[in-house]
């Protein structure tokens, strides 16, 4: 039994606990690229550096805010920062949408031409968060960093693994839970989220209905701000802040949106789970799980490492193409791409 409870307790360090924290993160971004898709019917590459932009306010903010002595104890000053964030990254989208979007959407141009201009916008956020902030590597939290600390798990178990919960993680769970039930809460029981469901439904009946299309664009980008904002603060506090990575985790959000669905709110969540526990749980050497689980005198080679890390984006990849080839509509028979 104790080799079983140091397998498991190896398991959550280096598995659970981090697939859960990643797909948490996953998850809400990849709500903001199937909202934008199914009320605007386009896939928005921007997303992922509408997500640096936002953490980039959000460390200026932090960093201002320690300069002048303010603290939340053990909890990152960031939390504080982060409706502040939110606000900028919403402007900053509303004003993309009004200079950019708008005319396309009044000429009724085909899809590809809103991708187009995504990726063009893309490359100018891009541009924009690296002549602010740099290329480099920032580390923006503060207060306590860890929860439960393994030596301290060791001390009182008396187990030879020692669980380590970070800060940043359970911040980042807690805030996610918050944030996807009230975002569900908002489109199932309010007036203006089942009017957005209905424009993404059958978006002429919607018209004949009297709701109002710029009013739900405008409350589409306004999510969609928040959930990047969100998602990259909460990303940047538990991995760390590069403007290059934010562009990188397009990839996996897309393949979450896809596999659970595109359109579907719920199956952006569950994607983003199922891509998380996928690129983790591949990636991961299985080895000292193995010493524990197996025979007393046998001992196995090589690290047991289905996949090396480097090639962790290769599984979203991967997963995207059969989700496409087998079954395009998602899980949740979302919208085929």
């Amino acid at each position: 039994m104790i080799d079983i409870a140091n397998a498991f307790i190896l398991l959550s360090n280096f598995v659970l606990i981090p697939a859960v924290t990643y797909g948490a993160q996953l998850a809400l971004g990849a709500l903001g690229i199937t909202l934008i898709y199914a009320i605007l019917r386009f896939a928005n590459f921007a997303h992922g550096d509408t997500m640096a932009f936002g953490t980039m306010v959000a460390i200026f903010l932090t960093w201002g805010m320690q300069a002048l002595g303010w603290s939340l104890g053990g909890l990152p000053v960031a939390l504080l920062s982060l409706p502040f964030a939110i606000l900028a990254t919403v402007a900053l989208v509303i004003g993309t949408d009004k200079l950019v979007y708008k005319y396309f959407r009044e000429k009724r141009v085909d899809p590809v031409i809103f991708v187009m201009a995504s990726v063009g916008v893309m490359f100018m956020m891009n541009g924009l968060v690296r002549i602010f902030i740099g290329t480099g590597d920032i580390n923006f939290a503060d207060g306590s960093r860890f929860l439960i600390r393994a030596r301290e798990f060791r001390d009182m178990t008396g187990l030879d693994e020692g669980l380590a919960l970070r800060t940043a993680q359970v911040i980042t769970i807690v805030v996610a839970v918050a944030v996807m039930a009230g975002l569900f809460w908002f489109l199932q029981k309010t007036r203006t989220g089942k009017s957005m469901r209905a424009f993404s439904d059958n978006e002429d009946l919607a018209l004949l209905s009297g709701i109002k299309p710029e009013r739900v664009v405008m409350v589409t980008w306004i999510i969609a701000g928040a959930l990047a904002t969100i998602a990259g603060v909460l990303y940047g506090l538990d991995k760390g802040f590069r403007p290059f990575t934010y562009f990188q985790l397009l990839l996996p959000m897309f393949a979450a949106a896809i596999l659970g669905g595109i359109g579907q709110p719920i199956g952006a969540v569950v994607g983003g789970f199922v891509i998380a526990f996928s690129e983790v749980g591949l990636t991961y050497a299985y080895r000292r799980v193995l010493d524990y689980l197996g025979p007393e005198a046998w001992e196995p080679d090589g690290l047991y490492q289905l996949l090396e890390t480097e090639y962790k984006f290769a599984v979203s990849f991967l997963l995207l193409v059969i989700v496409l080839l087998v079954r395009p509509t998602g899980i949740f028979r979302g919208r085929i791409v």
